[in-house]
């Protein structure tokens, strides 16, 4: 069996790792990179601590927007495709790389598989909604992580056919935590754990809108503990344009993008942590650490139990609320699967 993945955006490299391993044991994979994320910290980094293989194509696709991106990925892309006429493109995920896969996919009449299918905030004003929703229609697998996005790819009448497999970065953060917890990133930065909040902070409905990313600013500043904001480079870029540096306060730590290990690190030692991202709710359960989610919606509704999630949008009142609430007491329920997600992707590519 031979299998095209694709793959150009950091979450997506933790997703691969275990996925990658799997496969390679028992078919050719050719693993296309487009360059969506494309620096060393946000791309070779994980590579290396991932010991992920090399890609065997990279597109170069580079930052923009994402109709530039998409424009750049999917002409080469679906050439190479129909020049390695594979049994399977197989993508991750919700980004434009996503997208551009499944595209590909269907012009040179390849099966597409979808890990991470079935998810859904039902904001269809974010980009990545619209990814999921589009790419799972078009799929003929769809591997989604829980029984719940199962049921959501039910109601939607998909195609497909449908196999629950758990959640691969479960599997990938079973396997680096105990390197990441031999990484001690919170002394190296002179904290002590539980001394303080992880942030992330780079969609582009939060860093694109001058008014959220100011308001998200002043909740951050008004944190009741230091709060440890490693710099995503559109984050950067849009503080520097909006002009809000001069009102990030002293308890704001500003860090380059960190790998996934020190990611790791850092978050399980954190008292709560602070994001727009997807994966890092998901990691945070896991961990156990409570998260609050600067969004008004989001695609793990599971992690919403018994508080383990907050949602506050970009309001900083909201913000210091989720802050300010006990720790929950409630053990949280494996909705995930039991961190053997890739060997079953592995098992229903390959027809068993």
């Amino acid at each position: 069996m031979k299998v095209v993945t694709v793959v150009g955006a950091r979450p997506q490299f933790i997703k691969l790792a275990p996925v990658s391993r799997a496969l390679r044991a028992q078919a050719a994979e050719i693993l296309v990179h487009t360059g969506q994320h494309f620096d060393d910290a946000m791309s070779e980094a994980f590579f290396r601590e991932l010991a992920l293989p090399r890609p065997d194509v990279n597109l170069g696709a580079g930052g923009g927007l994402p109709e530039t991106q998409l424009a750049a990925i999917l002409p080469p892309l679906t050439e190479l495709v129909r020049r390695e006429r594979p049994d399977w493109v197989l993508v991750y995920g919700d980004t434009t790389s996503t997208l551009a896969g499944a595209l590909a996919a269907v012009m040179s009449h390849t099966p597409l598989a979808h890990v991470e299918a079935g998810l859904r905030s039902f904001d269809r004003a974010m980009p990545e909604e619209n990814n999921r929703v589009a790419t799972d229609a078009l799929a003929q697998l769809l591997f989604p992580p829980t029984a719940a996005a199962a049921a959501q790819l039910k109601r939607e009448g998909v195609v497909g056919r449908i196999a629950v497999t758990g959640d691969v970065m479960y599997d990938a953060l079973l396997a680096m935590r105990p390197q990441a917890a031999a990484r001690s990133a919170a002394a190296a930065l002179g904290l002590a754990p539980g001394s303080y909040y992880l942030a992330t902070v780079h969609r582009a409905g939060n860093t694109d809108d001058p008014a959220r990313l100011a308001a998200i600013v002043d909740g951050l500043c008004a944190a009741p503990l230091p709060v440890v904001l490693p710099l995503h480079p559109r984050t950067d870029k849009c503080l520097r344009a909006a002009g809000l540096y001069n009102r990030l306060a002293a308890g704001v730590k500003l860090v380059a993008p960190l790998g996934y290990l020190d990611m790791l690190s850092l978050l399980q030692d954190a008292a709560m942590l602070i994001t727009d991202s997807g994966g890092a709710q998901k990691e945070a359960y896991w961990l156990g650490v409570p998260c609050v989610t600067l969004r008004p919606s989001t695609e793990w509704h599971e992690t919403l139990g018994d508080d383990w999630n907050v949602l506050t949008d970009a309001d900083p009142a909201k913000l210091a609320a989720a802050l300010a609430r006990p720790r929950p007491a409630a053990d949280r329920p494996p909705h995930y699967g039991d961190g053997h997600a890739a060997a079953q992707i592995v098992a229903a590519l390959l027809g068993r």
